[in-house]
């Protein structure tokens, strides 16, 4: 069984900025395709950024310029840079791995409170 484990939510100003990390349970070589999710009191859960196993990234418009997503594989871990945060950055931010053999996983989330 995968384990992932967000970490680094917390309370910010708008303008601050969070980083937050994905640790896997294991290799993360073998993740394909890494990715941040959140969700929203009362709304679907969007992909905010995603990376792949060679590093390429994809960013949902709404945080393009201000998230930056990376993987260090060496730490088995994931990290979106969040600056100029928005109060409509609020929620809980989820990390997803696909890995190479079709398996996927979530973590339990972490939550980003923005104030205005």
């Amino acid at each position: 069984q995968v384990r992932l484990v967000e970490s680094g939510g917390g309370w910010v100003q708008a303008g601050g900025s969070l980083r937050l990390s994905c640790a896997a349970s294991q290799s993360s070589v073998n993740i394909r395709n890494w990715g941040w999710y959140r969700q929203a009191p009362g709304k679907q859960r969007d992909l905010v950024a995603t990376i792949t196993s060679v590093g390429s990234t994809n960013y949902a418009d709404f945080v393009k310029g201000r998230f930056t997503i990376s993987r260090d594989n060496t730490k088995n871990t994931m990290y979106l840079q969040m600056n100029g945060l928005k109060p409509d950055d609020t929620a809980v931010y989820y990390c997803k791995a696909i890995f190479t053999w079709g398996a996927s996983y979530w973590g339990q989330g972490t939550q980003v409170t923005v104030s205005s």
